[in-house]
């Protein structure tokens, strides 16, 4: 019909899942039936009947009130085209060439001023630059060691953030150090969550940059499609001279 859930709205969309649950339901246990399954199919339920939506709240709040379960900020697969979070378990990985992007975060002096020393970084995604909350390096690591406590600023934005060493970084992959970008990294996640860092959500449900990019101090990324947004940061790096390089990257 070329209509969306959200141009519908909840409750007519509850309807069609209805409806194709009386069209299609059956099929996977008739399956189950010819393939020999031994169950009490006179107990089968479905997961909106009332009863066991209501089950389900109940045995939530339960767990809450005696303190096993909390809510909180977490990553998920996220697809912007179906609009909805996507298992771990339906998620495919698949390798693709593209390329590998090394920029410079200036670090800041003193004053509060910027030096002429800078910290290389690399990154397939540079859009996610915007949302960075810290740059972070190997503690053992001679290269970067006495970096560890100042603070650098976020290319084109100027936002001053810090250096933090944590053993999650692979000295030997581009340039050792790497940018955090808790919102839109799984493993930037973690380590943000062991180092206090701040979550700066820069890319929308719909793959476009997000209203926070103008508070964070670009507001000329904002409404850009993530892709477009990555060619004009990456000019726009060039043209101040903070980037280094591109290269081809698998």
């Amino acid at each position: 019909e070329g209509k969306s859930r959200q141009a519908i709205g909840r409750e007519a969309f509850l309807e069609r899942v209805w409806d194709w649950k009386e069209e299609k339901g059956g099929a996977i246990t008739e399956q189950l039936r010819r393939m020999g399954a031994s169950c009490d199919w006179s107990r089968e339920q479905f997961t909106l009947n009332d009863h066991m939506s209501g089950a389900v709240i109940q045995a939530f709040l339960k767990l809450h009130e005696k303190g096993l379960i909390f809510r909180g900020q977490r990553m998920v697969n996220w697809s912007p085209v179906l609009q909805t979070a996507v298992s771990d378990l339906e998620v495919e990985y698949s390798e693709q060439s593209g390329h590998l992007y090394y920029f410079k975060y200036v670090l800041v002096g003193p004053d509060g001023q910027p030096e002429d020393a800078f910290i290389p970084v690399a990154t397939t995604r540079p859009e996610t630059i915007l949302g960075d909350s810290a740059v972070c390096v190997h503690p053992e690591d001679p290269r970067y060691q006495h970096f560890v406590g100042r603070e650098v600023l976020v290319p084109i934005q100027g936002r001053k953030i810090p250096v933090i060493a944590d053993s999650y970084v692979e000295r030997e992959f581009g340039t050792g150090a790497l940018k955090i970008t808790p919102a839109h990294d799984f493993n930037d996640f973690e380590i943000a969550q062991r180092h206090s860092l701040s979550n700066h959500v820069v890319i929308a449900l719909d793959g476009t940059m997000s209203k926070s990019v103008a508070g964070l101090g670009s507001p000329q990324y904002e409404g850009l499609e993530r892709f477009e947004c990555r060619k004009r940061l990456w000019e726009d790096l060039e043209a101040v001279g903070l980037a280094i390089r591109k290269e081809e990257h698998l």
